[in-house]
């Protein structure tokens, strides 16, 4: 389709579009209409014949494997090194635990990392008194000065390093790569929070260097909130072990101690999931896979995203926080004596901008998709530069419509 029809039927596919500009995927996507018709149906099945019956039970089993097999056309990689998690939360306790965790073993980690992954760190640290190193990314995107922090601080015999694909802080992209090979070459293991990057940016997971990779479906795959998934290299189910389990994690299991493991990644699978939820991930994986198609997504983010910031840039009082030249589709930036907060509900008020703040940079975030417009950009950076050339005190008044009623 041309440009302009193909993004009009991608809008139209996606209502909350309508809703305002919508800039906070890395929060929670805009859900497809698609998917939301197909939980419906499953949840109206569920409604009507109940969920009791044994064939109910196993038809669950095939749904997961096709939302595993939708994740893994996404990821760049086959069916059997996915496993279903509850969010990429889930995933990056499951990998954190894989690790062969005793008493003083070190972990390296940045200090720019969603509490995702830095809480089971934390919660290593407290069970096994393992000890946390924190690494600096550099703010101006500098990858040699990164990886060379990294080396600093990954020393031989750490156990686990713990990193984000694109940090969801600045929205820099991660030297991913090199750092794993730092980390390899000590013997660590790799554990990668992919969910600013999965759906946003191309990834071949097998060519990040990660030995597990956690992703998240409400964000950048458009799916619904509490799905996720963990991609597990094959190396790494030799030396990893599941440190939760369920029915769902073994092929085999009785109460006489009988217990045979899952051969691949599903050995991560601890319990069922929502049934409507892991089909609409796997119908918003689809939609985007098929119906969008991920090159002229991925291509199309990352245009509009380096025209924002290169928009943005040109505005006095606009500080850039994210490295221009290692951007994925996140933007955070400051302006000139606005606190992020107050800067962001003008923005909602004046542009309807739906974006958010990173409170621990009093900065502004916003998700720049490929379901935005040029025009919706336009209209952000314009409200941007008002409240640049202003202050709180000084900025004018918004208008406001009166709303004359009548006496019954």
């Amino acid at each position: 389709m041309p440009e302009e029809e193909k993004l009009a039927a991608v809008r139209e596919g996606l209502p909350a579009t309508a809703a305002g500009i919508y800039l906070n995927t890395g929060s929670a996507g805009p859900l497809p209409a698609e998917t939301a018709r197909a939980m419906a149906e499953v949840t109206a099945v569920e409604l009507a014949t109940g969920r009791a019956h044994p064939d109910y039970l196993m038809d669950g089993l095939p749904r997961m494997d096709e939302a595993r097999a939708a994740v893994a056309a996404i990821a760049g990689t086959t069916i059997d090194q996915i496993a279903l998690t509850h969010a990429s939360t889930d995933g990056m306790n499951l990998a954190t635990l894989a690790a062969d965790w005793h008493s003083g073993d070190l972990a390296v980690t940045s200090t720019q990392e969603h509490p995702g992954g830095l809480g089971p760190l934390y919660a290593m640290r407290e069970r096994f008194g393992v000890e946390l190193a924190f690494v600096d990314p550099d703010p101006d995107g500098d990858d040699d000065r990164t990886v060379a922090a990294f080396d600093a601080a990954i020393r031989p015999g750490t156990r686990l390093v713990s990193i984000s694909h694109v940090l969801w802080t600045t929205g820099a992209l991660m030297p991913v790569q090199r750092i794993a090979a730092l980390a390899h070459e000590r013997g660590a293991l790799v554990v990668v929070d992919g969910a600013q990057a999965m759906g946003a940016i191309p990834v071949s997971v097998g060519d990040t260097g990660a030995d597990l990779y956690a992703m998240s479906s409400q964000k950048w795959l458009l799916g619904p909130d509490g799905m996720g998934a963990l991609w597990c290299s094959p190396a790494a189910l030799e030396r990893t072990h599941s440190m939760l389990a369920g029915w769902f994690s073994f092929s085999e299991i009785d109460g006489a101690g009988k217990a045979v493991v899952q051969p691949d990644a599903r050995r991560f699978q601890v319990s069922n999931y929502h049934r409507p939820s892991v089909v609409g991930m796997a119908r918003s994986c689809g939609w985007l896979s098929m119906f969008v198609g991920l090159e002229w997504i991925h291509a199309r983010a990352r245009a509009l995203a380096r025209r924002t910031r290169d928009l943005l840039v040109e505005i006095d009082g606009v500080e850039l926080l994210t490295p221009a030249d290692r951007m994925a589709t996140l933007i955070t930036f400051r302006i000139a004596g606005w606190e992020a907060q107050a800067a962001l509900d003008e923005l909602g008020a004046r542009a309807f901008a739906i974006a958010r703040t990173i409170p621990q940079l009093d900065a502004l975030r916003i998700s720049i998709g490929f379901f935005n417009t040029e025009e919706e950009i336009d209209r952000l950076v314009e409200c941007v530069a008002l409240l640049a050339a202003h202050t709180p005190v000084t900025i004018p008044p918004r208008r406001r419509l009166t709303i004359v009623g009548s006496e019954r």
